[in-house]
């Protein structure tokens, strides 16, 4: 495969699909800059960031000419998706989501994991299953088949925009594997 002709790069998908692991490694292979926008979002305790501060940061962290992001923040959408080139959609069956961000919660929780400064995953919190808020459990089924619908719709309402649409780890880790 002839090597990937774009530099401003959007992985999105559901929470737990894999965002953040496969914009790490793309920016590794291909020499660009990662931005997570979880680390730009999160304070300590996990407070959010204030709206128009989060918003700076991420107008700030795209003004260069090569990053790959990773997450699905409506609220710097407009920022990052007309700068971006290609959006690479991880639409994963729930099952398979669910599961993985069983495994990675459960993992950051053993080891204590430090995330975005000086936050922990509180594993009493994920079992919170009626708050969005606590719950990364709750969040998942509350914005998966949301996000189904809605991210064709934003997809083609950025018509200079590349779509990259991944159904399965496997056909990520092919595709992965095929660049250059």
């Amino acid at each position: 495969m002839p090597p990937l002709p774009y530099t401003r790069l959007i992985v999105i998908g559901a929470t737990g699909a894999g965002k953040s692991t496969l914009a790490e490694n793309l920016a590794n292979k291909l020499g660009l800059e990662w931005i997570e926008l979880d680390a730009l979002h999160w304070l300590p305790g996990w407070q959010s960031r204030p709206l128009e501060d989060f918003r700076a940061r991420a107008e700030q962290a795209t003004q260069g000419p090569r990053w790959v992001i990773a997450g699905n923040y409506s609220s710097v959408r407009d920022l990052t998706w007309p700068r971006a080139q290609l959006i690479i959609w991880l639409d994963y069956p729930l099952w398979t989501i669910f599961w993985r961000l069983w495994h990675r919660t459960w993992r950051r929780w053993w080891t204590r994991e430090l995330l975005w400064g000086t936050n922990r995953e509180n594993m009493l919190d994920h079992f919170k299953l009626w708050s969005k808020q606590d719950s990364l459990f709750a969040w998942l089924f509350a914005t998966y088949w949301r996000r189904k619908r809605e991210f064709p719709l934003l997809i083609a309402a950025h018509p200079h925009l590349q779509l990259i649409h991944l159904h399965t780890p496997r056909e990520t880790q092919q595709w992965f594997e095929s660049l250059e």
